[in-house]
Protein backbone atom coordinates (compact mmCIF):
# COMPACT_ATOMS: atom_id res chain seq x y z
CA UNK A 1 0.00 0.00 0.00
CA UNK A 2 1.53 3.22 -1.21
CA UNK A 3 1.71 6.01 1.34
CA UNK A 4 -0.37 9.34 0.09
CA UNK A 5 0.44 12.68 0.65
CA UNK A 6 -2.41 13.06 3.13
CA UNK A 7 -0.75 10.68 5.19
CA UNK A 8 2.71 12.27 5.52
CA UNK A 9 1.03 15.14 6.27
CA UNK A 10 -1.30 14.13 9.21
CA UNK A 11 1.91 11.83 10.57
CA UNK A 12 3.69 14.70 10.34
CA UNK A 13 1.42 16.91 12.79
CA UNK A 14 1.66 13.77 14.95
CA UNK A 15 5.48 14.37 14.69
CA UNK A 16 5.12 17.91 15.78
CA UNK A 17 2.94 17.34 18.86
CA UNK A 18 5.41 15.20 20.05
CA UNK A 19 8.67 17.00 18.95
CA UNK A 20 7.21 20.34 20.48
CA UNK A 21 6.94 18.55 24.45
CA UNK A 22 10.89 17.36 23.60
CA UNK A 23 14.29 19.03 24.63
CA UNK A 24 15.49 22.53 21.71
CA UNK A 25 19.37 21.93 21.93
CA UNK A 26 21.00 21.25 18.66
CA UNK A 27 24.68 21.24 18.52
CA UNK A 28 24.11 22.63 15.08
CA UNK A 29 21.35 24.91 13.61
CA UNK A 30 22.33 26.39 10.07
CA UNK A 31 24.35 24.71 7.14
CA UNK A 32 27.42 26.49 5.66
CA UNK A 33 25.03 28.46 3.56
CA UNK A 34 23.12 29.99 5.97
CA UNK A 35 19.96 27.74 5.70
CA UNK A 36 18.56 26.66 8.78
CA UNK A 37 18.88 22.76 9.41
CA UNK A 38 15.62 20.96 9.51
CA UNK A 39 15.01 18.56 12.90
CA UNK A 40 13.45 16.59 10.48
CA UNK A 41 13.05 15.79 6.71
CA UNK A 42 10.41 13.89 4.87
CA UNK A 43 9.27 12.94 1.07
CA UNK A 44 7.30 16.07 0.84
CA UNK A 45 10.27 18.26 0.53
CA UNK A 46 9.61 22.08 0.75
CA UNK A 47 6.82 22.48 -1.42
CA UNK A 48 5.11 19.44 0.27
CA UNK A 49 5.68 17.21 -2.52
CA UNK A 50 7.23 14.19 -2.74
CA UNK A 51 10.96 14.58 -3.53
CA UNK A 52 11.53 14.42 -8.08
CA UNK A 53 12.90 11.64 -8.62
CA UNK A 54 16.97 11.65 -8.79
CA UNK A 55 18.13 9.49 -11.20
CA UNK A 56 20.56 6.58 -11.30
CA UNK A 57 24.37 6.67 -11.66
CA UNK A 58 26.57 7.24 -14.69
CA UNK A 59 23.24 8.19 -16.16
CA UNK A 60 22.17 12.25 -16.64
CA UNK A 61 21.77 13.87 -14.88
CA UNK A 62 24.57 12.34 -12.96
CA UNK A 63 23.37 13.66 -9.57
CA UNK A 64 24.48 10.03 -8.13
CA UNK A 65 27.16 10.06 -9.44
CA UNK A 66 29.26 10.14 -13.17
CA UNK A 67 29.85 6.30 -13.81
CA UNK A 68 27.12 3.60 -13.07
CA UNK A 69 28.93 1.67 -10.44
CA UNK A 70 31.46 4.46 -9.24
CA UNK A 71 34.14 2.86 -6.45
CA UNK A 72 32.96 -0.47 -7.10
CA UNK A 73 34.33 -0.31 -10.87
CA UNK A 74 37.65 2.06 -10.05
CA UNK A 75 38.34 3.65 -6.71
CA UNK A 76 38.65 7.10 -6.61
CA UNK A 77 42.56 8.01 -7.24
CA UNK A 78 44.42 8.70 -3.75
CA UNK A 79 46.72 11.83 -4.58
CA UNK A 80 48.41 13.31 -1.67
CA UNK A 81 49.41 17.40 -3.01
CA UNK A 82 52.96 17.48 -1.86
CA UNK A 83 56.28 19.74 -3.17
CA UNK A 84 58.60 21.57 -0.70
CA UNK A 85 62.02 22.88 -0.84
CA UNK A 86 63.84 21.40 -3.64
CA UNK A 87 63.08 18.24 -6.50
CA UNK A 88 65.24 16.27 -4.50
CA UNK A 89 62.76 16.43 -1.06
CA UNK A 90 60.33 16.46 -3.46
CA UNK A 91 61.15 13.62 -4.90
CA UNK A 92 61.71 11.49 -1.67
CA UNK A 93 58.38 12.14 -0.63
CA UNK A 94 56.74 11.17 -3.19
CA UNK A 95 58.48 7.36 -3.67
CA UNK A 96 57.44 7.57 0.24
CA UNK A 97 53.60 8.10 -0.44
CA UNK A 98 53.83 5.87 -3.67
CA UNK A 99 55.71 3.08 -1.27
CA UNK A 100 52.82 3.56 1.27
CA UNK A 101 49.70 2.95 -1.47
CA UNK A 102 49.42 6.53 -3.01
CA UNK A 103 47.94 5.99 -6.50
CA UNK A 104 48.47 9.37 -8.20
CA UNK A 105 51.05 12.38 -7.65
CA UNK A 106 50.12 16.02 -6.89
CA UNK A 107 52.85 18.69 -7.71
CA UNK A 108 52.95 21.61 -5.41
CA UNK A 109 55.18 24.69 -6.60
CA UNK A 110 56.80 27.48 -5.04
CA UNK A 111 55.01 30.97 -4.82
CA UNK A 112 58.26 32.27 -7.55
CA UNK A 113 57.53 28.97 -9.80
CA UNK A 114 53.98 29.99 -9.87
CA UNK A 115 54.76 33.88 -10.83
CA UNK A 116 56.69 33.33 -12.84
CA UNK A 117 60.08 34.15 -11.56
CA UNK A 118 63.31 32.40 -11.26
CA UNK A 119 64.80 31.70 -7.72
CA UNK A 120 67.34 33.92 -8.39
CA UNK A 121 65.38 37.03 -8.78
CA UNK A 122 65.56 39.21 -6.23
CA UNK A 123 61.87 39.34 -5.73
CA UNK A 124 61.48 35.11 -5.48
CA UNK A 125 64.93 35.27 -2.76
CA UNK A 126 62.60 34.56 0.50
CA UNK A 127 60.03 32.42 -1.07
CA UNK A 128 62.05 29.52 -2.61
CA UNK A 129 61.02 26.22 -1.79
CA UNK A 130 59.00 27.52 0.99
CA UNK A 131 55.18 26.24 -0.31
CA UNK A 132 56.03 24.01 -3.22
CA UNK A 133 58.94 22.99 -5.18
CA UNK A 134 60.95 25.35 -7.33
CA UNK A 135 61.11 24.36 -11.19
CA UNK A 136 62.64 27.10 -12.94
CA UNK A 137 63.87 24.49 -15.90
CA UNK A 138 62.97 20.84 -17.43
CA UNK A 139 66.21 19.69 -15.50
CA UNK A 140 64.43 20.43 -12.14
CA UNK A 141 61.32 18.20 -13.22
CA UNK A 142 63.37 15.76 -14.32
CA UNK A 143 65.24 15.48 -10.90
CA UNK A 144 61.72 15.54 -9.25
CA UNK A 145 60.25 12.35 -11.06
CA UNK A 146 63.39 10.51 -10.91
CA UNK A 147 63.49 7.11 -10.69
CA UNK A 148 59.28 7.31 -11.14
CA UNK A 149 57.98 5.86 -14.83
CA UNK A 150 55.62 9.23 -15.69
CA UNK A 151 53.84 7.06 -18.13
CA UNK A 152 52.63 4.88 -15.42
CA UNK A 153 51.12 7.12 -13.01
CA UNK A 154 48.44 10.00 -12.63
CA UNK A 155 50.24 13.57 -11.89
CA UNK A 156 48.43 16.56 -10.84
CA UNK A 157 49.96 20.26 -11.06
CA UNK A 158 48.73 22.96 -9.48
CA UNK A 159 50.07 25.94 -11.09
CA UNK A 160 48.56 28.36 -13.43
CA UNK A 161 49.63 31.58 -14.25
CA UNK A 162 52.56 29.38 -15.26
CA UNK A 163 50.94 26.44 -16.32
CA UNK A 164 51.71 26.28 -19.69
CA UNK A 165 55.72 26.17 -18.92
CA UNK A 166 55.38 23.50 -16.25
CA UNK A 167 53.26 21.38 -18.20
CA UNK A 168 56.23 21.81 -20.80
CA UNK A 169 58.70 21.27 -18.88
CA UNK A 170 56.97 17.45 -17.75
CA UNK A 171 56.50 16.90 -21.17
CA UNK A 172 60.72 17.69 -22.16
CA UNK A 173 61.31 15.51 -18.51
CA UNK A 174 59.09 12.15 -20.13
CA UNK A 175 59.99 13.08 -23.65
CA UNK A 176 64.21 12.72 -22.43
CA UNK A 177 63.37 9.36 -20.98
CA UNK A 178 61.49 8.15 -24.26
CA UNK A 179 58.24 8.99 -23.24
CA UNK A 180 55.44 10.08 -25.98
CA UNK A 181 53.48 13.01 -24.48
CA UNK A 182 50.36 11.09 -25.57
CA UNK A 183 50.83 8.61 -22.94
CA UNK A 184 51.04 11.18 -20.56
CA UNK A 185 48.05 10.65 -17.57
CA UNK A 186 47.27 13.93 -15.42
CA UNK A 187 45.69 16.95 -14.74
CA UNK A 188 47.33 20.81 -14.76
CA UNK A 189 44.83 23.38 -13.02
CA UNK A 190 45.54 26.22 -15.60
CA UNK A 191 42.55 27.98 -14.13
CA UNK A 192 43.56 31.70 -13.81
CA UNK A 193 40.12 33.47 -13.23
CA UNK A 194 39.90 31.58 -9.70
CA UNK A 195 43.22 33.56 -9.50
CA UNK A 196 41.66 36.83 -10.19
CA UNK A 197 38.38 35.92 -7.75
CA UNK A 198 40.61 34.30 -4.33
CA UNK A 199 44.04 33.46 -4.87
CA UNK A 200 45.96 36.53 -6.42
CA UNK A 201 48.51 34.81 -8.25
CA UNK A 202 48.06 35.97 -11.63
CA UNK A 203 50.37 38.08 -13.89
CA UNK A 204 48.71 39.34 -17.31
CA UNK A 205 45.63 40.51 -17.46
CA UNK A 206 42.49 38.66 -17.75
CA UNK A 207 41.87 38.68 -21.53
CA UNK A 208 45.35 37.31 -22.48
CA UNK A 209 44.87 35.01 -19.31
CA UNK A 210 42.18 33.57 -20.66
CA UNK A 211 43.63 32.97 -24.26
CA UNK A 212 46.98 31.42 -22.42
CA UNK A 213 44.50 28.73 -20.61
CA UNK A 214 42.23 27.94 -23.69
CA UNK A 215 46.15 27.77 -25.39
CA UNK A 216 46.61 24.30 -22.87
CA UNK A 217 43.16 23.37 -23.17
CA UNK A 218 43.21 23.39 -27.03
CA UNK A 219 46.71 21.86 -27.20
CA UNK A 220 45.66 19.14 -24.74
CA UNK A 221 42.55 18.03 -26.44
CA UNK A 222 44.55 17.90 -29.48
CA UNK A 223 48.42 16.17 -28.43
CA UNK A 224 47.85 14.86 -24.77
CA UNK A 225 44.40 12.94 -25.04
CA UNK A 226 44.63 11.14 -21.44
CA UNK A 227 45.51 15.01 -19.83
CA UNK A 228 42.89 16.81 -18.38
CA UNK A 229 44.30 20.50 -19.69
CA UNK A 230 42.01 22.51 -16.95
CA UNK A 231 40.98 21.36 -13.53
CA UNK A 232 38.64 24.35 -12.87
CA UNK A 233 38.63 25.29 -8.71
CA UNK A 234 36.10 26.32 -6.31
CA UNK A 235 38.48 25.17 -3.67
CA UNK A 236 40.03 28.47 -3.33
CA UNK A 237 36.48 30.45 -3.21
CA UNK A 238 35.49 27.85 -0.31
CA UNK A 239 39.44 28.78 1.75
CA UNK A 240 38.74 32.75 0.87
CA UNK A 241 35.31 32.34 3.01
CA UNK A 242 32.39 31.12 -0.22
CA UNK A 243 29.35 29.84 1.32
CA UNK A 244 28.56 26.05 -1.08
CA UNK A 245 26.11 27.79 -3.42
CA UNK A 246 28.85 30.30 -4.25
CA UNK A 247 31.59 27.68 -4.22
CA UNK A 248 29.77 25.89 -7.04
CA UNK A 249 28.04 28.58 -8.73
CA UNK A 250 31.70 30.43 -9.51
CA UNK A 251 33.21 27.60 -10.68
CA UNK A 252 30.86 26.09 -12.75
CA UNK A 253 30.64 29.85 -14.21
CA UNK A 254 34.05 29.93 -14.94
CA UNK A 255 33.76 27.04 -16.69
CA UNK A 256 31.28 28.19 -18.73
CA UNK A 257 33.64 31.32 -19.53
CA UNK A 258 36.61 28.13 -20.32
CA UNK A 259 34.02 26.01 -23.12
CA UNK A 260 32.61 29.49 -24.43
CA UNK A 261 36.96 30.40 -25.22
CA UNK A 262 37.77 27.46 -26.46
CA UNK A 263 34.64 26.61 -28.87
CA UNK A 264 35.11 30.24 -30.06
CA UNK A 265 38.05 29.14 -31.86
CA UNK A 266 36.65 26.57 -33.92
CA UNK A 267 36.44 23.87 -31.76
CA UNK A 268 33.34 21.37 -31.22
CA UNK A 269 32.64 21.10 -27.64
CA UNK A 270 32.71 17.30 -27.41
CA UNK A 271 36.42 17.56 -28.95
CA UNK A 272 37.68 18.89 -25.46
CA UNK A 273 35.40 18.74 -22.42
CA UNK A 274 35.69 15.03 -22.11
CA UNK A 275 38.42 16.15 -20.11
CA UNK A 276 37.20 18.92 -18.37
CA UNK A 277 37.98 18.59 -14.55
CA UNK A 278 36.76 20.44 -11.52
CA UNK A 279 38.41 20.90 -7.95
CA UNK A 280 36.49 20.84 -5.14
CA UNK A 281 36.73 21.77 -0.86
CA UNK A 282 34.75 18.66 1.51
CA UNK A 283 34.08 20.77 5.01
CA UNK A 284 33.17 19.11 8.10
CA UNK A 285 29.33 19.92 7.60
CA UNK A 286 29.27 16.15 5.79
CA UNK A 287 25.84 16.09 4.09
CA UNK A 288 25.36 19.66 2.94
CA UNK A 289 28.82 18.82 1.39
CA UNK A 290 27.47 16.02 -0.32
CA UNK A 291 24.09 17.66 -1.70
CA UNK A 292 27.08 20.33 -2.84
CA UNK A 293 28.59 17.48 -5.00
CA UNK A 294 25.11 16.36 -6.10
CA UNK A 295 24.26 19.96 -7.21
CA UNK A 296 26.82 20.57 -9.04
CA UNK A 297 27.02 17.50 -11.32
CA UNK A 298 23.39 18.02 -11.81
CA UNK A 299 23.72 21.88 -12.99
CA UNK A 300 26.61 21.08 -15.07
CA UNK A 301 25.14 18.72 -17.03
CA UNK A 302 22.05 20.94 -17.73
CA UNK A 303 24.69 23.74 -18.86
CA UNK A 304 26.61 21.27 -21.25
CA UNK A 305 23.10 20.29 -22.78
CA UNK A 306 21.38 23.29 -23.17
CA UNK A 307 24.10 26.29 -23.69
CA UNK A 308 26.92 24.03 -25.39
CA UNK A 309 24.28 21.20 -27.73
CA UNK A 310 27.06 18.63 -26.08
CA UNK A 311 26.27 15.05 -27.21
CA UNK A 312 28.68 13.01 -25.45
CA UNK A 313 27.75 11.95 -21.75
CA UNK A 314 31.64 12.01 -21.19
CA UNK A 315 31.05 16.25 -21.86
CA UNK A 316 28.29 16.49 -19.66
CA UNK A 317 30.36 14.78 -16.68
CA UNK A 318 31.30 16.49 -13.80
CA UNK A 319 34.32 14.82 -12.63
CA UNK A 320 35.86 16.69 -9.38
CA UNK A 321 39.01 16.04 -6.98
CA UNK A 322 38.30 17.27 -3.80
CA UNK A 323 40.77 18.89 -1.06
CA UNK A 324 39.72 18.61 2.29
CA UNK A 325 39.16 22.15 3.84
CA UNK A 326 42.70 23.96 4.83
CA UNK A 327 40.24 26.66 6.41
CA UNK A 328 39.08 24.83 9.01
CA UNK A 329 42.79 23.38 10.41
CA UNK A 330 43.92 24.79 13.62
CA UNK A 331 46.75 25.25 15.33
CA UNK A 332 45.49 24.45 18.58
CA UNK A 333 44.88 20.91 19.65
CA UNK A 334 46.24 19.73 15.96
CA UNK A 335 45.12 16.00 16.36
CA UNK A 336 42.01 16.88 16.15
CA UNK A 337 42.32 17.75 12.56
CA UNK A 338 42.56 13.92 12.24
CA UNK A 339 39.09 14.05 12.65
CA UNK A 340 37.99 16.81 10.83
CA UNK A 341 39.76 16.01 7.67
CA UNK A 342 38.02 12.38 7.86
CA UNK A 343 34.69 13.28 8.46
CA UNK A 344 35.68 16.05 4.91
CA UNK A 345 37.12 13.12 3.31
CA UNK A 346 34.41 10.49 3.99
CA UNK A 347 32.02 13.89 2.47
CA UNK A 348 34.27 13.29 -0.39
CA UNK A 349 33.44 10.02 -1.15
CA UNK A 350 29.89 9.73 -0.28
CA UNK A 351 29.87 12.74 -2.97
CA UNK A 352 31.31 11.02 -5.65
CA UNK A 353 34.49 12.40 -6.15
CA UNK A 354 37.00 11.15 -8.47
CA UNK A 355 39.79 11.99 -6.70
CA UNK A 356 41.31 12.70 -3.45
CA UNK A 357 43.60 15.09 -0.82
CA UNK A 358 43.11 14.78 2.57
CA UNK A 359 44.88 17.53 4.45
CA UNK A 360 47.62 16.94 6.59
CA UNK A 361 46.58 17.37 10.87
CA UNK A 362 49.84 19.20 11.01
CA UNK A 363 49.55 21.61 7.91
CA UNK A 364 48.13 24.60 10.20
CA UNK A 365 51.94 24.69 11.66
CA UNK A 366 53.46 24.16 8.18
CA UNK A 367 54.23 22.04 5.42
CA UNK A 368 53.49 18.46 6.38
CA UNK A 369 55.61 16.16 7.91
CA UNK A 370 56.14 12.17 6.91
CA UNK A 371 54.75 11.11 9.32
CA UNK A 372 51.90 13.02 9.29
CA UNK A 373 51.02 12.75 5.14
CA UNK A 374 51.38 8.85 5.29
CA UNK A 375 48.61 9.50 8.52
CA UNK A 376 46.54 10.88 5.95
CA UNK A 377 46.66 8.79 2.78
CA UNK A 378 45.58 6.13 5.70
CA UNK A 379 42.88 7.91 5.96
CA UNK A 380 41.73 7.35 2.27
CA UNK A 381 42.85 3.49 2.54
CA UNK A 382 40.93 3.11 5.87
CA UNK A 383 37.70 4.84 3.80
CA UNK A 384 38.46 2.23 1.13
CA UNK A 385 39.04 -0.86 2.44
CA UNK A 386 37.62 -0.37 5.99
CA UNK A 387 34.25 1.00 5.78
CA UNK A 388 31.31 0.45 3.33
CA UNK A 389 31.08 3.77 2.23
CA UNK A 390 32.27 2.94 -1.35
CA UNK A 391 30.94 -0.50 -1.43
CA UNK A 392 27.60 0.66 -3.30
CA UNK A 393 27.02 3.63 -5.45
CA UNK A 394 25.54 6.76 -4.03
CA UNK A 395 25.10 5.38 -0.73
CA UNK A 396 22.93 8.12 0.71
CA UNK A 397 20.41 8.57 -2.37
CA UNK A 398 17.02 9.23 -1.33
CA UNK A 399 18.01 10.34 2.01
CA UNK A 400 15.21 12.90 2.28
CA UNK A 401 17.77 15.37 4.10
CA UNK A 402 20.44 15.26 1.20
CA UNK A 403 17.64 15.06 -1.56
CA UNK A 404 15.78 18.40 -0.63
CA UNK A 405 19.09 19.88 0.50
CA UNK A 406 20.58 19.05 -3.16
CA UNK A 407 17.56 20.79 -4.78
CA UNK A 408 18.04 24.15 -2.31
CA UNK A 409 21.76 24.21 -3.46
CA UNK A 410 21.04 23.96 -6.66
CA UNK A 411 18.22 26.88 -6.90
CA UNK A 412 21.19 28.94 -5.06
CA UNK A 413 23.87 28.27 -6.99
CA UNK A 414 22.00 29.02 -10.23
CA UNK A 415 20.61 31.99 -8.79
CA UNK A 416 24.48 33.14 -8.57
CA UNK A 417 25.23 31.88 -11.92
CA UNK A 418 22.50 34.00 -13.67
CA UNK A 419 23.62 37.10 -11.92
CA UNK A 420 27.20 36.34 -13.56
CA UNK A 421 25.42 35.71 -16.69
CA UNK A 422 23.51 39.10 -16.52
CA UNK A 423 26.92 41.13 -15.94
CA UNK A 424 28.27 39.47 -19.41
CA UNK A 425 29.65 36.13 -18.14
CA UNK A 426 33.01 35.26 -15.12
CA UNK A 427 35.09 37.92 -17.01
CA UNK A 428 33.17 40.83 -16.62
CA UNK A 429 32.30 39.77 -13.54
CA UNK A 430 35.66 39.59 -12.37
CA UNK A 431 36.72 42.71 -13.88
CA UNK A 432 33.93 44.15 -11.82
CA UNK A 433 34.69 42.84 -8.56
CA UNK A 434 31.32 40.76 -8.27
CA UNK A 435 32.73 37.62 -7.08
CA UNK A 436 35.29 38.81 -5.02
CA UNK A 437 32.97 41.39 -3.04
CA UNK A 438 30.17 38.59 -2.66
CA UNK A 439 32.78 36.34 -0.94
CA UNK A 440 34.70 38.37 1.28
CA UNK A 441 30.60 39.75 2.26
CA UNK A 442 30.44 35.85 3.19
CA UNK A 443 33.38 35.48 4.77
CA UNK A 444 32.93 38.32 7.21
CA UNK A 445 29.62 36.75 8.00
CA UNK A 446 30.30 33.67 9.11
CA UNK A 447 33.24 35.12 11.20
CA UNK A 448 30.54 36.86 12.78
CA UNK A 449 29.11 33.97 13.48
CA UNK A 450 32.06 32.11 14.40
CA UNK A 451 32.40 34.87 17.05
CA UNK A 452 29.02 34.89 18.29
CA UNK A 453 29.19 31.05 19.19
CA UNK A 454 26.42 30.24 16.60
CA UNK A 455 29.52 27.83 14.96
CA UNK A 456 31.66 26.08 18.02
CA UNK A 457 34.79 25.27 16.91
CA UNK A 458 36.59 23.00 19.05
CA UNK A 459 40.33 24.34 20.48
CA UNK A 460 39.29 27.98 19.10
CA UNK A 461 35.99 29.12 20.51
CA UNK A 462 34.87 25.93 22.78
CA UNK A 463 36.50 23.08 24.92
CA UNK A 464 39.93 25.27 24.79
CA UNK A 465 42.99 23.80 26.90
CA UNK A 466 45.40 25.48 28.36
CA UNK A 467 49.42 25.79 28.67
CA UNK A 468 49.22 23.51 25.28
CA UNK A 469 52.32 22.55 24.06
CA UNK A 470 53.42 24.02 20.67
CA UNK A 471 54.46 21.06 18.18
CA UNK A 472 57.39 20.76 15.83
CA UNK A 473 56.98 21.93 12.47
CA UNK A 474 58.78 20.75 9.34
CA UNK A 475 62.30 22.97 8.58
CA UNK A 476 62.92 23.72 4.97
CA UNK A 477 67.09 23.65 4.89
CA UNK A 478 68.38 26.90 3.29
CA UNK A 479 71.15 24.57 1.39
CA UNK A 480 67.76 23.62 -0.70
CA UNK A 481 67.76 27.46 -2.06
CA UNK A 482 71.11 27.66 -2.79
CA UNK A 483 71.30 23.88 -4.66
CA UNK A 484 68.48 25.06 -7.21
CA UNK A 485 70.28 28.78 -7.73
CA UNK A 486 73.34 26.99 -8.27
CA UNK A 487 72.00 24.25 -10.94
CA UNK A 488 69.70 27.48 -13.12
CA UNK A 489 73.37 28.70 -14.10
CA UNK A 490 75.17 25.46 -14.61
CA UNK A 491 71.95 25.30 -17.05
CA UNK A 492 72.24 28.89 -18.34
CA UNK A 493 76.17 28.24 -19.35
CA UNK A 494 75.89 24.48 -20.69
CA UNK A 495 72.62 25.96 -23.14
CA UNK A 496 73.07 27.49 -26.58
CA UNK A 497 71.82 30.45 -25.71
CA UNK A 498 71.77 31.59 -29.20
CA UNK A 499 69.14 29.21 -29.41
CA UNK A 500 67.24 30.10 -26.36
CA UNK A 501 67.42 33.44 -27.85
CA UNK A 502 65.46 32.59 -30.89
CA UNK A 503 62.84 30.25 -29.47
CA UNK A 504 62.11 33.04 -27.43
CA UNK A 505 62.19 35.91 -30.01
CA UNK A 506 59.39 33.46 -32.02
CA UNK A 507 57.08 33.56 -28.51
CA UNK A 508 57.17 37.10 -28.56
CA UNK A 509 56.29 37.25 -32.41
CA UNK A 510 53.71 34.25 -31.51
CA UNK A 511 52.27 36.09 -28.33
CA UNK A 512 51.28 39.34 -30.70
CA UNK A 513 48.87 36.86 -32.92
CA UNK A 514 46.89 34.45 -32.75
CA UNK A 515 48.56 31.10 -32.95
CA UNK A 516 48.09 28.43 -30.09
CA UNK A 517 51.05 29.15 -28.04
CA UNK A 518 52.08 26.21 -26.50
CA UNK A 519 54.32 24.88 -29.11
CA UNK A 520 56.40 27.70 -29.03
CA UNK A 521 56.64 27.43 -25.34
CA UNK A 522 57.61 24.02 -25.68
CA UNK A 523 60.44 24.80 -27.91
CA UNK A 524 61.67 27.41 -25.56
CA UNK A 525 61.68 24.69 -22.85
CA UNK A 526 63.63 22.12 -24.67
CA UNK A 527 66.23 24.82 -25.37
CA UNK A 528 67.05 24.64 -21.76
CA UNK A 529 64.62 28.13 -21.42
CA UNK A 530 63.72 28.88 -17.35
CA UNK A 531 59.99 29.59 -16.37
CA UNK A 532 61.05 33.23 -15.61
CA UNK A 533 62.37 33.78 -19.44
CA UNK A 534 59.26 32.64 -20.67
CA UNK A 535 57.52 34.32 -18.51
CA UNK A 536 59.37 38.24 -19.13
CA UNK A 537 58.74 37.83 -22.60
CA UNK A 538 54.85 37.39 -22.38
CA UNK A 539 54.99 39.83 -20.16
CA UNK A 540 56.46 42.61 -22.43
CA UNK A 541 54.12 41.56 -24.74
CA UNK A 542 50.83 41.42 -22.84
CA UNK A 543 51.87 43.59 -19.37
CA UNK A 544 50.78 42.74 -15.90
CA UNK A 545 47.58 43.12 -14.23
CA UNK A 546 47.14 45.63 -12.03
CA UNK A 547 43.46 45.42 -10.38
CA UNK A 548 44.27 48.63 -8.87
Amino acid sequence: MQTSDDDISEGLGLWKEVASKGPKRAARLTGEDGAPIKTLYTPLGRRGKYVEKIGFPGLPPFTRGVYPTMYRGRPWTMRQYSGYASAEATNKRYKMLLKNGQTGLSMAFDLPTQLGLDPDDERAYYEVGRVGVPVPTWKEMDIAFAGIRQDGVSTSMTINATAMEELAMYVVSAESKGISPASLEGTVQNDILKEFVARNNYIYPPGPSMRYAADVVAYCASHMPKWNGISISGYHFEEAGATPSQEVAFTLADGVEYVKSVTERGIPVDGFAPRLSFFFSARTNLVEQVAKFRAARRIWCRVMEEVFGARDQRSKMLRFHVQTAGVQMTSSQVEVNIVRTTVQALAAVLGGAQSLHVNSYDEALGLPTEEAARLSLRVQQALLYETDAAASADPLGGSYMLEELTDELEERATSIMKAVEKLGGMVKAVESGYPQKEIERASYEYQLRVEKGEVPIIGVSVLREEGEKPKEALKIDPEARRKVIRRLKECRRARDASKVGRALSKLSRAAEGEENLFPYVLSCVREGASVGEVSSELRRVWGEWDRS
